[in-house]
């Protein structure tokens, strides 16, 4: 059996020089790239631009504000609440104040709800909207299943992953917003950023009324979502659209694993059960792809009839169809972008509006919560925001810092979403076998994945290890009894198809940001003086 260890050690040895080699030609081959923006009109381009009767710029109103903030969801909101706790003066625009209706944002990792701790907004995801302890999750193929807890050993007992309706869960934040008296919460649509000599000065909105009104601030904050209208202006969008969630709501059943949830590695792709409420358990089926059987001339129902019910667990069989017959069956298009900020003086973004990952994993929050506590950390040693080409570069910082956290979420959420993807390739098809067989192995590397998908573990060189070790599995199943032809050229391809799902994820995510932070200049900026 020597020849295993040996056929394993030039296998980490030609993988590690493959990696380097790749950072290498990536930072001698990078170039530094100034983005400039001409000064635009309304036409098109989200910005508004305000001359005086003599051609001129009108000066800055005073408002009274500091910071503008577009959009009160998760983000949103928690931003507002923080800053306002901070002491800022906070404007919040949003297009909807009624409780939102959406089948994502539902889950809330760990990570994400230490972050929530920190903010001081923990008991926006207690009992009094009914919210669900998730201590890991329970994978499901082909009949067989594993559970993965989550590493919680060294936190006390109320540290977990929280699962709600994500409705009231931002409701609750609004709510505690709406006690700040120097946070302003209002709803209006804002159409336009308004720029004066390429410096966003605050927003141009429609009130409730109807009426256009300005906001000014030094500050604008642009959180509007997946859908935003104004994020074109402040980072160069490049946006997938991976899949489609269908979802439905099982009421009075019983998950086979209490207080996790259930990821079942279906064909053609993944079937997630997570409980929302203490009587409610959310199904977001995935199918790849933009386009969706049709609900209304009823082949949805068909297609969860006739080829998801078979892959569900039979402990939920009867609940998942019941729900489909009961016809409350939603879609939600999948999106996923990379961030790719533009620096704007003035202006900043956060939230879905600035980076997306596939929701597989459900790090949209963690990644959103653990953004705001940097920037309050980042603003905390600022009285005056008002020099914004001196706070723009400070805040380049801002793009480095968040990275640690942001892209081992993002990389493991692109990832796992196309290994647990069924595939006629005999190679993918490996490769999602020594995933399954290589976390039901237990200790690290059961602990270890789920440590970095939970975001209790942001260190993105772990996931690089962990995903290559995977593929190494896999590499060493097939070699067994003993290596043929065949074999290894389906090992070779295995290691090659690993290789092309994750580095095009680092490329999009960064290597120097993800491995060698502290190459990039801005991660030593400095507060600018007061």
């Amino acid at each position: 059996m020597d020849y295993q260890y040996v056929l394993g050690g030039v296998l980490v040895s030609l993988l590690g020089s493959v990696f380097f080699m790749i950072i290498n030609t990536t930072l001698s081959g990078e170039k530094k790239k100034v983005v400039e923006k001409d000064s635009r009109s309304i036409n098109g381009d989200g910005y508004v631009r305000m001359p005086s009767q003599n051609g001129s710029f009108q000066p800055e109103i005073a408002s009274g504000t500091d910071v503008v903030i577009v959009g009160a969801g998760v983000a949103g909101a928690a931003l507002a609440y923080t800053l306002g706790k901070e002491g800022r003066r906070v404007h919040v625009i949003e297009r909807d104040l009624s409780e939102p209706d959406r089948i994502v944002g539902e889950l809330l990792q760990p990570g994400g709800y230490l972050k929530l701790i920190e903010l001081g907004l923990a008991d926006c995801a207690n009992e009094s909207i009914d919210a669900q302890k998730v201590f890991g999750y329970a994978l499901y193929k082909n009949g067989n299943d594993t559970k993965l807890s989550y590493p919680l050993e060294n936190y006390t007992s109320d540290i977990a992953g929280r699962s709600f309706h994500n409705g009231r869960f931002i409701q609750r934040m609004r709510e505690r917003v709406a006690t700040l008296k120097n946070v302003t919460l209002e709803q209006g649509t804002v159409t336009t950023l308004i720029e004066e000599k390429g410096t966003v000065k605050g927003v141009m909105y429609k009130n409730r009324a109807g009426e256009e009104m300005r906001s000014y601030a030094p500050l604008t904050i642009v959180c509007d979502g997946c859908f935003s209208n104004l994020r074109r202006n402040l980072c160069t969008p490049k946006v997938d659209n991976p899949s489609c969630f269908v979802g439905l709501i099982l009421e009075n059943c019983d998950l086979p694993h209490a207080n996790h949830g259930h990821v079942i590695l279906g064909d053609p792709s993944p079937i997630l059960f997570y409980p929302i409420s203490s009587t409610e358990v959310r199904c977001l089926v995935d199918i790849p792809g933009t386009k969706v059987p049709s609900v209304a001339n009823g082949e949805m129902a068909k297609y969860l009839k006739t080829v998801v019910a078979p892959q569900v667990p039979p402990q939920l069989l009867k609940s998942f169809l019941a729900a489909v017959e009961k016809g409350n069956i939603r879609t939600m298009q999948n999106k996923s972008m990379p961030a790719t900020p533009v620096p704007t003086p003035g202006a900043i973004l956060l939230g879905d509006a600035f980076n997306m990952r596939h929701p597989l994993t459900g790090g949209g929050m963690t990644v959103a919560l653990s953004d705001i506590v940097l920037l309050r950390d980042l603003l905390r040693p600022l009285t005056d925001l008002s020099d914004a080409p001196a706070l723009c570069e400070y805040l380049e910082s801002f793009y480095t810092l968040r990275k640690p956290v942001s892209s081992t979420i993002n990389t493991l959420a692109g990832a796992l979403y196309k290994v647990f993807c069924a595939s006629p390739d005999p190679a993918r098809q490996e490769m999602r076998e020594a995933c399954f067989d290589y976390l039901s192995l237990g200790g690290i590397c059961s602990y270890g994945p789920i440590s970095l998908l939970s975001g209790l573990n942001p260190r993105p060189i772990h996931l690089f290890l962990h995903f290559f070790a995977v593929a190494v599995y896999g590499i060493g199943r097939l070699m067994i009894p003993f290596p043929t032809p065949k074999r290894v050229w389906l090992g070779t391809r295995l290691i090659l198809g690993a290789s092309g799902i994750i580095f095009p994820i680092i490329k999009g995510e960064g290597v120097r940001q993800m491995f060698f932070p502290g190459t990039i200049p801005a991660y030593y900026n400095a507060p600018p003086l007061q």
